[in-house]
């Protein structure tokens, strides 16, 4: 049986209203670049209505080569540093404002489980970064804990939460 990811609706909207209420009062356009969130910040983006005003979609980098051939990620960034890092995920964000055409692109790279954690970045790591402007405004690195769904929705809410405080 597959599974699917399961966010709690009404924290993901309530978040997602917040978004769009701030990208449509100051005039931006917003683009996602997600890997182990697997589309879910832009399903939860363009749930609401009219967010074609100020939401222009969003790339699934799961695959390394989706992210250096979607997003423009130098392949010895990840060779270099593993695609869950600080390098490739603030390359994302550059990339998708670019893909995307967006004022703000934020992105998204972890390790969601159940495996393919290491030592030094253990399930549960995942990085979310934001650029606007194509230059990258903060990256941040995250441990969160639970089953892989609850680390992706986790992931979600803390990118949403994020665009609300920039």
């Amino acid at each position: 049986m597959q599974s699917k990811l399961v966010l709690d609706p009404t924290q993901t909207e309530d978040l997602a209203i917040e978004v769009a209420r701030l990208f449509v009062k100051k005039g931006l356009t917003l683009a996602t670049a997600e890997s182990c969130t697997g589309g879910a910040i832009g399903a939860a983006l363009t749930s609401l209505p009219g967010s074609s005003a100020w939401f222009n979609g969003g790339i699934i980098s799961y695959s390394n080569s989706a992210k250096i051939n979607l997003l423009g990620v130098e392949a010895e960034a990840i060779k270099a540093h593993g695609a869950v890092s600080k390098e490739v995920v603030e390359a994302m964000a550059i990339g998708g404002c670019q893909a995307m055409t967006a004022s703000v692109c934020v992105a998204v790279s972890g390790i969601a489980g159940p495996d393919g954690g290491t030592t030094e970045k253990p399930v549960g790591s995942v990085w979310i970064a934001w650029s606007q402007g194509g230059l990258v405004v903060t990256s941040q690195l995250h441990h969160f804990k639970g089953s892989r769904k609850k680390i992706q929705n986790d992931a979600v809410c803390m990118a949403l939460k994020a665009l609300i405080s920039q």
